[in-house]
């Protein structure tokens, strides 16, 4: 004590090496997680960020070749596109319709299972093997059943019916909302299982204490606590609404009927002949509409969520 009174550095020296040896030791750490993100950080560069830079690029210009500046004139061009606008109504109203469907309806599915009704797995399974099967194989089903002479007009016929052309007819979003709906419903299921577990079991017994309704338990505490999982099976939804072009390429081509042309549709034929200032502008539109759509839902959550979490 009475050699550290005298000098009075001591414990100054040995307070700055142990700071040294926090601040190496924190480079280290800063180092290494970078080494560990660059990869990831370099994929989503080159892939994703870089890709999408030279989409806004396009989009700008008359062509890739000259690069004349044409400001906005590409988007006024693609505005008044009558294929666009159709594409647009299209792709808005399968989402407006098929969204919904596959949420609401997974969301009691999985309300039904957790009741512990017979047969549990079979049904499980039913909804799950999309996910298991490729694409292909699920659209050659959907041939088998919805061609013109396919298994669901022989049973037309035989109850005394006429046979319908599925797919070339009114009747061709029915058929390509179904086929979204047999895709999504089994993963949305099991998300929604999984919160509904994670539900408090103490708030649930407290409200049937009090003798609440199923009704009044489901709307005022359970889809409180979903309110997360509605918003990420939502978003889901929707983003697998906008790729739903491969099934419907696959079942009808470049050019199905009308009420099933969608944006895709309408972008893979402008790559195919290579107009890149239009498909670019499509891109970057239907990209702002998905960013205003998916932060109004955030909004939403935040607002309905807010008061279960933490």
């Amino acid at each position: 004590m009475a050699r550290f009174k005298k000098g009075g550095k001591a414990p100054k020296v040995s307070a700055e090496k142990h700071h040294s040896k926090t601040t190496k030791r924190m480079r280290k750490i800063k180092i290494s997680s970078g080494a560990y993100i660059a990869p990831s950080f370099l994929g989503v560069l080159a892939f994703f960020i870089l890709p999408f830079l030279v989409v806004i690029y396009y989009s700008l210009v008359d062509n890739p070749i000259s690069g004349n500046f044409v400001f906005l004139d590409n988007f006024f061009s693609i505005a008044g596109n009558t294929a666009f606008r159709r594409a647009v109504n299209n792709t808005l109203t399968f989402s407006a319709v098929a969204v919904p469907l596959a949420v609401v309806l997974s969301l009691l599915l999985a309300i039904v299972l957790e009741a512990k009704l017979p047969f549990r797995s079979q049904f499980r399974t039913f909804f799950l093997s999309p996910m298991m099967v490729p694409v292909a194989s699920i659209v050659l089903i959907w041939q088998v059943l919805f061609h013109y002479n396919g298994a669901i007009n022989e049973v037309l016929v035989a109850l005394g019916g006429g046979k319908i052309d599925w797919l070339k007819s009114d009747y061709a979003l029915i058929v390509v909302v179904i086929l979204f709906l047999w895709k999504n419903l089994g993963y949305n299921m099991i998300l929604f299982m999984a919160a509904l577990a994670s539900i408090p079991k103490d708030i649930l017994e407290v409200a049937q204490l009090e003798s609440a309704k199923p009704l009044q338990t489901f709307f005022y505490i359970k889809i409180r606590y979903l309110s997360s999982t509605l918003l990420f099976v939502t978003i889901m939804s929707l983003i697998n609404s906008f790729k739903i072009f491969r099934e419907v390429y696959l079942l009808t081509g470049d050019y199905p009927y009308d009420s099933i042309y969608t944006l895709q549709h309408f972008m893979n034929n402008k790559f195919k002949s290579l107009d890149y200032q239009t498909l670019s502008a499509a891109a970057i539109l239907m990209s702002l509409v998905m960013i205003v759509i998916i932060g109004i839902l955030f909004v939403a959550e935040d607002r309905f969520g807010k008061d279960v979490e933490g």
